[in-house]
């Protein structure tokens, strides 16, 4: 029994250095949505930063702010979600799909 505790441990320990490896990476990694028939880009690290945002400059138009503003926010969700799918699918792949949404501390 000793053996596979120990077995257990060392197996534990790897997934955690795996994990701590893929985080890394994640910060690499980008995604991009746009918005708007592409008058928004958004760029986030696979970590869920968002690094970047572009805006058309045709598409600044003082009389219509509000689809400006709901293009952005499209992006911006889209770019995050996109970033979220990333990192599960990263730490999926480790994992084999445990920790992943049952809220186990450290996992996505």
């Amino acid at each position: 029994m000793a053996m596979n505790m120990q077995q257990l441990a060392r197996q534990a320990r790897k997934m955690q250095e795996q994990l701590a490896e893929a985080q890394e990476h994640l910060k690499e990694l980008e995604v991009s949505a746009s918005a708007g028939g592409g008058m928004v880009k958004v760029t986030a690290s696979g970590d869920g930063v968002i690094t970047s945002i572009t805006i058309d400059p045709d598409a600044l138009d003082p009389e219509d702010v509000e689809l400006i503003q709901d293009s952005i926010l499209a992006a911006v969700n889209e770019a995050l979600s996109s970033a979220q799918d990333l990192a599960n699918r990263q730490v999926g792949a480790i994992t084999g799909g445990l920790g992943m949404g049952m809220g186990i501390p450290g996992m996505f």
